[in-house]
């Protein structure tokens, strides 16, 4: 992904950690909470099996479309 894409969907994966705070349930691996950023980045990875910044650029609009479905159906 471009610098430029790749900054974009940072900033969005940012906005939908900031959603998700305190949304998530809890989990016996996380006493103190779950952390909503590492969670949709984490979600992101394993989708398209690379790092958003790895995901080629004609897959940009699916990423988002795939962040935007995480923040409404939180696990």
């Amino acid at each position: 992904m471009n610098k430029e894409n790749a900054s974009k969907l940072w900033k969005i994966i940012q906005e939908a950690g900031d959603y998700l705070k305190g949304q998530l349930p809890d989990h016996p691996n996380h006493p103190k909470g779950r952390n909503p950023y590492a969670h949709v980045a984490l979600c992101v990875k394993e989708k398209f099996n690379a790092t958003y910044k790895n995901i080629p650029d004609e897959k940009l609009d699916e990423v988002i479309n795939f962040i935007e479905f995480l923040k409404h159906h939180p696990n």
